[in-house]
């Protein structure tokens, strides 16, 4: 991707976040306090994910999980026990994603783009695929788009975690290196429409 092209995405995601967080703080602010009385804990998930260029960044979501209930799985399955009953509503929404704005505002995430990766998951791109960190991670992508209902598959799965790291992973690699290989800005528009109205790919 060209510096061109990389301004007019870095300025869409400047007016389009700081318009979008002016326009959304109320539903924000209604959202935070069910999440605060619907379970004990803060409203906010906070969690180190891997950014541009391999540099860690804290992403924020709504948290949709109970607070008591600790996992070290990095996976989750539709009807996961963890998450809460507006914790999934906001999941199968994807309102839990609202808080990402503040990270496009900062520079650390774009609307499209690869999702962030936990720390661990980077370590695993070699050789070409590496190009995948030369973008800010996005909110939504073809890749996001296609594994729309990734609880749903993983749930069908009997080992959901080895599935993720050996068959959903490589894919959503391989698709987001077709992303920026041919980049065009018409795209970013199409998967945010998709995202929305939500489309798969």
């Amino acid at each position: 991707m060209n510096i061109f092209r990389r301004f007019i995405k870095r300025g869409f995601d400047l007016i389009v976040s700081f318009i979008g967080l002016m326009l959304l703080w109320p539903l924000i602010l209604i959202i935070a306090i069910i999440v605060r009385l619907a379970s004990k804990g803060e409203a906010f998930f906070r969690q180190k994910r891997v950014g541009r260029y391999g540099k860690i960044f804290e992403l924020y979501k709504f948290r949709t999980m109970y607070f008591e209930k600790d996992s070290n799985s990095t996976v989750t399955v539709l009807g996961d026990d963890r998450v809460t009953p507006f914790g999934g509503f906001l999941r199968h929404w994807k309102l839990d994603e609202l808080p990402q704005l503040w990270n496009v505002l900062k520079g650390e995430m774009s609307f499209v783009g690869p999702r962030p990766d936990v720390p661990g998951y980077a370590d695993h791109l070699k050789g070409a695929d590496r190009i995948i960190l030369t973008l800010r991670p996005g909110i939504t992508g073809p890749a996001t788009l296609k594994y729309r209902n990734e609880e749903e598959l993983l749930a069908k799965q009997s080992n959901p975690e080895l599935y993720n790291r050996e068959v959903i992973f490589p894919d959503k690699v391989r698709i987001n290196r077709e992303y920026i290989e041919n980049y065009h800005f018409t795209k970013d528009i199409k998967y945010i429409i998709q995202t929305v109205l939500g489309w798969k790919t």
